[in-house]
């Protein structure tokens, strides 16, 4: 538990070897990948933190979390990225002949996506992209076409990129009546897949930076996430460490 966030520890072999089962028992779940921005956001927004204990598989999304982990003597083995895991879905996807969507990104985003990484592996399905309109999630009619849309052509799983909380948020209003096997927010993957936004050094990321690298590729965006509304995170660990507090408000 890391400020009262419930997380799985598991590797990123055993999260795929979840998403095939899902697909193989035809389930229809969704899955969360918290890093620091997720579980802050998480102390105040109750239907976000809602959304999350309803997750069939809460994923741990970046070292910050790990190093909290440890702190607080309940050690993930493993940092499973959201960016990291969507390359791995599209490779086992290519190899077991699954089905993908691809919901949301900045316009372009998933289209490019797809075509990248359909030269990358060429037998991968991507069955289908959309970049829906700003605000689409408060208009019905939008929401149903992209219901109608995906359930046409039935993908084995979705990936979500709109930010969070929105994204986790739509996926846990619409996953059952899409009926998917496994549903994901991917935030900025798309953009990342499509070559518009470039993801920090594998170094950076080893070390735990690679909030840094964005904060540079995107300061007038960035700064006040990753400066001031996630600062929070180090008071809740700490709290929960030396007070066995667990802020929630």
């Amino acid at each position: 538990m890391i400020a009262g966030v419930a997380i799985d520890d598991i590797t990123m072999t055993g999260a795929l070897r979840f998403i095939e089962e899902r697909i193989r028992q035809k389930d229809v779940s969704y899955m969360v990948t918290p890093n620091v921005d997720h579980i802050v956001k998480l102390q105040k927004d109750f239907e976000f933190r809602h959304v999350y204990e309803q997750a069939t598989a809460v994923l741990p999304d970046g070292m910050p979390v790990l190093w909290a982990g440890r702190f607080l003597k309940t050690p993930i083995r493993e940092k499973v990225s959201g960016s990291d895991l969507v390359y791995k879905i599209c490779e086992t996807a290519a190899l077991k002949g699954y089905r993908l969507f691809f919901l949301g990104g900045r316009p372009g985003a998933a289209r490019q996506a797809k075509e990248r990484l359909s030269k990358r592996f060429p037998s991968l399905q991507i069955v289908g992209t959309h970049c829906p309109p700003m605000g689409f999630e408060l208009d019905a009619g939008e929401n149903k076409k992209i219901e109608v849309m995906v359930r046409g052509v039935r993908p084995d799983i979705l990936l979500v990129g709109l930010g969070a909380p929105k994204q986790e948020k739509w996926i846990y209003k619409y996953h059952k009546r899409l009926n998917v096997p496994v549903s994901i927010g991917v935030g900025a993957s798309f953009e990342f897949m499509a070559g518009m936004v470039k993801r920090a050094p594998r170094f950076m990321q080893r070390a735990g930076l690679e909030w840094f690298w964005r904060l540079m590729m995107e300061p007038g965006r960035l700064w006040k996430r990753y400066l001031v509304n996630d600062m929070r995170f180090f008071w809740l660990i700490l709290s929960q460490r030396f007070m066995g507090a667990v802020e929630i408000r």
